[in-house]
């Protein structure tokens, strides 16, 4: 009877013959858009070849979440691959490319051979330190000593910093060696004295956690739990300060690159830290946030990535030892590579902007339609951790009337439109900090971790720090230079600025911005 209806009725056979090729139609541009987005992605990174996911470890659960992908960033170029050549001490190997010495503690093909897990080493000569990932590693939460982590700050006032930071018992981390693999230690005292060496960092909880790591046997690896993504493991020290996370930040980023993950990964903290504002960007950044402890028994990861210390990024270590970097817009790069630039902290500031959804392909015109914004970045007293009193060392005596003087003298004196932004940070979300950060011309204030934000800024703007006599350090005359913007600095005998000789080189900056 149908065949009847069908062979009876032409209209009908024709629409459906003109609704399958409206189908085709689609596919076929849908595919071809496919196409042409990813072929004009900027190259990705060599990927580690992996073995594939095997059955050999039964797990009572499995947890996938949807990873976010990689933005597209105007000041990427590519992370090259793990033979590429990278000039030591150059910028490249500070700033990116500088793990290219590859140590294959168990090679994937012969963990893929034994259905056991893999585990190698990207080593960086310039900073003396490693990028380490594997397969099949179990986290035994139960035998790691710390704080639960992630609390909210008012339920853990008084607590000390011991609590938080981890220490691992035997078990605590595994790794699956195959059938009939005798337990042992991964990695000896000599492999981390030269790869993953503890410098002046005087607890280096990542080396603690590569040092634990065990060999075990097959049926001894029971997990309650499987993580299929690339998972990031993450330990903070400095969590509240801006300037120390924004080390943390660029570490993770950093690691994630050279291990050549195909999107944002996930991370857990391996650190029982109270929650902080800072964790809005954390959340921004990566694909999903847990803390170790908040794992109700073993885990397993598929994929694993150790970032390491914030205080082994060139941020921390150019402060005292000198990177002379510059930074330069990377198509300049691209077409001439030199190796005393870099637009790395520019792909990283990028990086932080698309992670909020902000525009990251705009520049900044020299008289902008509403005008130009002056960022004053305050400092609040604020109750930053467990073991803060909750007051801020004053870094500017008389902070307020600089910014009242300000105020009056860009009220009447500015034939272009000139707005004074009031940058309260402390009592602003990290989006809202990012938003005021990339529209602003001019970005001054005291020497303090709140600049740290510039990392974000666009191309052209300009840092006034004011510095106090005890506060003479070079933190952002440095990521200044390496974002390739412009520099000045007021430095005073003590803790007072005179609110005229703030406006006279303001004054300067504006007239050099065409107002």
């Amino acid at each position: 009877m149908t065949h009847q209806n069908l062979t009876k009725n032409p209209i009908m056979s024709k629409r459906q013959q003109t609704l399958l090729k409206v189908l085709l139609f689609f596919f076929a541009l849908n595919s071809i858009s496919f196409y042409l987005y990813f072929s004009t992605r900027p190259a990705a990174h060599h990927r580690p070849q992996l073995p594939e996911k095997t059955n050999q470890n039964p797990s009572k659960g499995s947890s996938s979440l949807l990873q976010k992908s990689w933005p597209i960033l105007p000041s990427y170029l590519p992370w090259l691959s793990q033979t590429s050549k990278v000039r030591h001490r150059s910028c490249e190997a500070y700033f990116g490319n500088g793990f290219t010495r590859v140590l294959e503690i168990i090679p994937p093909k012969v963990a893929a051979r034994s259905g056991g897990g893999w585990f190698r080493c990207h080593y960086s000569g310039t900073l003396g330190s490693s990028v380490c990932e594997g397969g099949k590693i179990r986290m035994n939460p139960g035998k790691i000593r710390m704080s639960r982590g992630g609390e909210r700050l008012k339920d853990v006032v008084g607590r000390g910093e011991e609590e938080e930071l981890p220490a691992f018992e035997e078990g605590a981390f595994q790794l699956d060696g195959g059938v009939g693999k005798k337990q042992r230690r991964l990695v000896t005292e000599e492999f981390l004295d030269r790869y993953v060496p503890a410098g002046d960092i005087l607890r280096h909880t990542m080396r603690e956690l590569i040092g634990s790591i065990e060999i075990a046997d097959e049926k001894d690896f029971d997990c309650e739990e499987w993580v299929e993504e690339p998972t990031l493991l993450v330990t903070r020290f400095e969590y509240a300060n801006m300037f120390h996370t924004v080390t943390d930040w660029y570490s993770a980023y950093v690691s994630s690159r050279v291990t050549g993950l195909p999107n944002r990964p996930l991370l857990v903290f391996v650190d029982g830290h109270c929650e902080t504002q800072l964790e809005e960007t954390w959340r921004a950044m990566f694909s999903g946030l847990r803390y170790a402890k908040n794992f109700s028994g073993p885990v397993c990861f598929r994929h694993v990535v150790i970032a390491p210390l914030g205080y082994e990024t060139p941020l921390f270590k150019g402060l005292t030892k000198e990177i002379d970097c510059h930074g330069a817009p990377a198509l300049d790069l691209w077409r001439n590579p030199d190796d005393k630039k870099t637009a790395r902290l520019s792909e990283f500031g990028e990086m932080i902007r698309a992670s909020f959804g902000f525009p990251v392909n705009r520049h900044r015109a020299e008289k902008p339609l509403l005008g130009h914004n002056i960022l004053f970045v305050r400092r609040e007293d604020y109750l930053a951790h467990p073991r803060h009193g909750g007051k801020v060392e004053s870094r500017l005596s008389n902070e307020q009337e600089v910014f009242d003087s300000l105020q009056k003298w860009l009220s009447n004196h500015f034939e272009c439109k000139v707005n004074l932004i009031n940058g309260l940070f402390a009592h602003m979300s990290m989006k809202e900090q990012v938003r005021a950060i990339q529209d602003a011309s001019v970005i001054i204030g005291a020497h303090g971790a709140g600049l740290t934000h510039m990392v974000s800024a666009l191309p052209k703007t300009v840092i006034l720090e004011i510095i106090s006599s005890e506060y003479r350090r070079p933190h952002f005359q440095l990521i200044a230079q390496w974002k390739g913007l412009e520099y000045h600095a007021i430095n005073l005998e003590g803790s007072f600025a005179e609110p005229a000789v703030v406006i006279d080189r303001l004054n300067n900056i504006m007239k050099s911005l065409g107002c």
